[in-house]
């Protein structure tokens, strides 16, 4: 008997088995789907919209900075910057070679941005002009956009400079105020999520995932008007002088408001590309020098107040130099018996070493610590300088005496010029203020008002015949201030034919409504003596900022007294 088997039909056990295996392999794929779809649902999301869904980076716009009166000092304008996203770029190379021309770069350049390691977003050209930009988007190419950003512009250009700094191709504060007020001006960027088609064209907005947030605008203490009169008037100098740089410091005598800040040589800030750091330092706040006889008032103040002298007390001063240990101290002018008055309006270094000799060295040092040198002003400006005052305990006697007539000790110009409110205030000092202040602030008192009204009285007998700084009078206002001319130092000693030259003074002396300190560093056109080459530049600038700020006049318009041939005004040096 023969066994018949019927083709194509299997047993019925491996039946079983192969129902069995289907069965399980589609219940696994069921509990797979129901895992991923329900579970896990987030990666097939994320795989999912990583074909069409971007989240793209908004930009803030950066704070406006204006001056006292919201005149804009810095403001962001927008513009556009190409960018691209390799991996869903389309495009030949005749059109690089178009997209380089239109954009001022070479085929190559972008050649070798697009085939780079960073595959979903290159910048190709950052900040370019609206007219510029459209003739990116006529060429509709995939894969090449536009983005929003903004660029930083500075209307005063160089008149403003030095104070404000500047911002990078990132619109990130790297100097001056941009940099010191960062936070504040920056903002928060914002993003939002878009759908993209596969030639990565925006088609539609999903959703807003943060609001950008802008940055908060920031108002300078800075006066517009009185700016570019100072800055004006200290270029004139500086060329006029052919001096190496210069600086000059307008602070509000009964707010320490800064109302104008400028220093040379400058700087464009809308054209980042040729910023030299030479040029870019605020010589104002980051430089030092030796002040020379501008400290003598300081002297006398400590003195008066330690009640050693009083304003008429005589000094013998003859025969004009004044030998301590192996150093000699020279006058510029043998005098003779001076009084305490004389010593500041002739500026006689004979004097006011005799006057620092006469006090306790720690006397001095206080009087100059809380002067506010040796400290910084408080400003809040980046890179701003301490200068320094060395403790009074390693002074020996020809070092204090040299430091009652500004060598040995280094001091910016603002320190200069902020320490004078002790004169303008009645004896307190002001603190300084790069912002406009909604009130006036209250100093720090450090002489008698006495005191303070006895070396203001003196201080303006400089500017009078007789003094060293004629050149600072004002026409219908009194003028208070005090003349500088220091060796500048080299090496372990001083040069000998490189001068700093200085004034600082106030007006009007009866109520101090202005304090302006100007430096010039190494005039070499002949004159050299502050009462000569930066008492003028005072004399200017006082005069036509008092005039915008409308300040009554305290003396008759006459007032003016002729004074000599500047080779024949007396010097400090």
């Amino acid at each position: 008997m023969r066994n018949i088997s019927h083709s194509g039909i299997l047993p019925g056990g491996r039946s079983r088995v192969l129902a069995a295996v289907i069965l399980l392999g589609l219940v696994g794929l069921a509990g797979r789907a129901a895992y991923l779809q329900g579970m896990h649902k987030g990666f097939l999301q994320q795989k999912g919209e990583s074909r069409y869904s971007r989240v793209v980076e908004i930009s803030a716009h950066r704070g406006m900075i204006t001056d006292r009166h919201g005149e804009p000092l810095a403001i962001s304008t927008p513009v556009e910057s190409v960018w691209a996203s390799p991996q869903d770029m389309e495009i030949t190379t005749s059109q690089i070679k178009k997209l380089a021309e239109i954009i001022g770069m070479n085929s190559a350049e972008i050649q070798k941005k697009i085939e780079g390691p960073q595959r979903d977003f290159v910048y190709l050209k950052r900040h370019l002009p609206p007219e510029i930009a459209a003739r990116v988007v006529e060429l509709n190419m995939p894969g090449v956009f536009l983005r929003r950003e903004f660029r930083r512009y500075y209307p005063a250009g160089e008149l403003t400079a030095h104070m404000l700094g500047f911002t990078d191709v990132d619109d990130n504060g790297q100097e001056g105020v941009e940099l010191a007020w960062q936070d504040d001006l920056a903002g928060k960027p914002g993003s939002r999520r878009v759908i993209k088609d596969r030639k990565g064209r925006i088609v539609e907005d999903i959703e807003s995932i943060r609001v950008p947030r802008p940055g908060r605008d920031i108002a300078l203490s800075i006066d517009s008007k009185i700016q570019y009169l100072a800055y004006r008037e200290l270029k004139q100098a500086v060329e006029a002088s052919k001096s190496k740089a210069g600086g000059i410091v307008v602070l509000d005598a009964q707010t320490g408001e800064v109302l104008a800040l400028a220093n040379l040589p400058v700087y464009n800030p809308n054209n980042r590309g040729k910023i030299k750091s030479e040029r870019a330092r605020n010589r104002a706040l980051t430089d030092v020098f030796e002040p020379g006889s501008t400290l003598k008032p300081f002297t006398v103040a400590a003195a008066l107040e330690a009640g050693r002298i009083s304003p008429d007390t005589i000094f013998q001063t003859a025969p004009g130099t004044l030998t301590i240990g192996k150093a000699t101290i020279r006058d510029s002018h043998r005098e003779g018996p001076l009084t305490v008055t004389q010593v500041i309006q002739k500026s006689s270094n004979v004097g006011s070493a005799k006057i620092a000799l006469s006090l306790p060295p720690e006397t001095l040092w206080e009087i100059l610590s809380q002067s506010g040198f040796g400290v910084s002003t408080g400003s809040g400006f980046p890179g701003e300088v301490t200068g320094r005052l060395r403790p009074h305990k390693t002074w020996r006697p020809i070092e204090q005496a040299t430091m009652s007539y500004g060598h040995g000790i280094s001091v910016s110009l603002i320190q200069l010029a902020r320490a004078y409110t002790l004169f303008s205030a009645e004896g307190e000092l002001k603190p300084v203020s790069l912002l406009k202040l909604d009130a006036p602030t209250t100093g720090e008192r450090v002489i008698s008002r006495a005191t303070a009204l006895a070396v203001s009285r003196m201080l303006e007998m400089v500017v009078r015949p007789g003094g060293t700084a004629p050149r600072a009078q004002i026409s219908g206002y009194r003028v208070a201030g005090k003349t500088g001319t220091a060796h500048k130092l080299e090496g372990n000693g001083y040069a000998k034919d490189r001068y700093i030259s200085t004034f600082v003074g106030y007006a009007p002396a009866s109520n101090p409504r202005l304090i302006i300190a100007v430096m010039l560093d190494e005039p070499s056109a002949g004159q050299y003596f502050g009462g000569v080459v930066a008492a003028p530049v005072f004399s200017q600038v006082m005069a036509g900022a008092l005039r915008i700020l409308s300040v009554p006049h305290d003396a008759p318009s006459n007032n003016i007294v002729s004074f000599p041939a500047a080779r024949e005004l007396g010097g400090d040096v």
